[in-house]
């Protein structure tokens, strides 16, 4: 006769805690499916890792021909090709954790029906994975300061800072997506929209004086809604100076701490059901 056995998890009075407690318990699991997801994302391809220099490089040549040509957007002492690489990578980081992070949980639901683990682990090694893409473009930007002859930032103390503030900014949206998009699944065609359209109301291309100076005092606040409005600032100013964060990235900053920490509880509550739903 065999025997059963019951496990039974507590939540305790401190859920998130307990979570990110279990995530740091299953951390080998972690590492294991960002490398899975990196050597899949290059894998038959003939340029393979290549591709992770001519993304930022090709969309790098439509801003300059857009934005820097055709609308001729000053940038002060900053050459505009380093300005708007500095925009760029803090935005692309965040486009990308977003859109792999919305479909991650459905696309593993296989996994998910078969064995437990902390589900958080599916998106967070969707932001593991665009790290390195994220890597390469800071080394694009040293790249590019070296030829311009252009030097760091006084501010570059605060780069840290900025740095955390993206990667949360990217990491709490994409906790969101991914837990929504399980309910919704209409959500998996939104997000591609998202993410174009979140590009022209982030300040990534152009500084973002150029339209709040246009704006009503309520028009401004909703700008800096955008969570990456502020962080795109603020990390493009501790590495190149120029104009610091305006006197609204409070706001930006203010919504990526909700986001961020709103999405684990919302994650954490759709955990209970999760492999149900998918």
């Amino acid at each position: 006769m065999g025997i059963k056995r019951t496990i039974k998890v507590e939540a305790g009075r401190w859920p998130l805690l307990a979570g990110l407690r279990e995530i740091a318990e299953y951390r080998d699991l972690l590492w294991v499916l960002a490398y899975r997801d990196y050597r899949v994302r290059y894998a038959q391809t003939y340029l393979g890792f290549a591709w992770a220099l001519l993304q930022p490089l090709a969309m790098l040549v439509v801003f300059i021909l857009v934005f820097s040509k055709a609308a001729g957007i000053a940038t002060g002492s900053i050459p505009y090709p380093l300005y708007a690489m500095a925009g760029m990578t803090a935005w692309s980081y965040f486009a990308f954790v977003l859109g792999q992070s919305g479909n991650s949980i459905i696309s593993a639901q296989g996994m998910i029906q078969k064995i437990y683990f902390p589900r958080l682990i599916i998106p967070l090694s969707k932001a593991i994975v665009g790290l390195v893409d994220f890597a390469i473009s800071l080394l694009l930007i040293l790249a590019m300061m070296l030829w311009y002859g252009f030097p760091f930032s006084a501010n570059l103390w605060a780069f840290p800072f900025f740095l955390l503030v993206t990667l949360i900014s990217s990491l709490g949206m994409g906790i969101w997506m991914s837990a929504l998009t399980i309910r919704y699944r209409d959500l998996q065609h939104v997000i591609p929209f998202m993410v174009q359209f979140g590009l022209f109301l982030t300040p990534a291309a152009y500084p973002a004086e150029m339209v709040v100076s246009r704006l009503p005092e309520w028009g401004v606040v909703l700008y800096y809604l955008n969570p990456m409005a502020g962080a795109v600032e603020g990390f493009r100013w501790s590495l190149l100076g120029g104009a610091p964060p305006a006197s609204y990235a409070w706001i930006s900053y203010l919504t990526m701490g909700f986001v961020f920490v709103a999405g684990l509880y919302w994650f954490r509550r759709m955990e209970r059901t999760m492999a149900d739903i998918v």
